[in-house]
């Protein structure tokens, strides 16, 4: 499967949560439900997957990836009012520094489910 059918795969599956909760839950509920619908969708994932982070080569620490979708896309969820920029440089940063080509922002606290896709420049995806 491509990284777009995945991350087509993975908005589907949020907007069927989205949907059905709208907004004003905890991240942790739209996350709940989000594995519910990946699992679903036939989708293989990991969540709250501890990831290395480098610098220059180097491990520096971890933290926990939202969801980890076919060893291929990180996806980080959020359920804030509207997404701001610190929130997308975030997710890129976390791309970069997991080694995934691809992220996904998913934002399930807006009225409207926000998705923000975010590329690894190191795999000359297009933008």
């Amino acid at each position: 499967m491509t990284t777009e059918e995945i991350t087509y795969k993975i908005n589907g599956c949020a907007m069927k949560v989205h949907n059905a909760l709208g907004n004003g839950f905890q991240e942790v509920i739209y996350q709940r439900c989000l594995a519910i619908e990946l699992e679903k969708a036939g989708l293989n994932f990991g969540r709250e997957i501890e990831q290395t982070i480098y610098y220059e080569g180097i491990e520096v620490g971890t933290r926990r990836a939202d969801f980890v979708v076919e060893s291929q896309i990180i996806v980080e969820l959020k359920a804030l009012i509207n997404l701001e920029d610190v929130h997308l440089a975030q997710a890129k940063n976390y791309v970069v520094a997991y080694d995934f080509p691809v992220g996904l922002l998913i934002n399930f606290g807006a009225t409207s489910l926000q998705f923000k896709k975010v590329y690894n420049p190191k795999y000359n995806a297009k933008k």
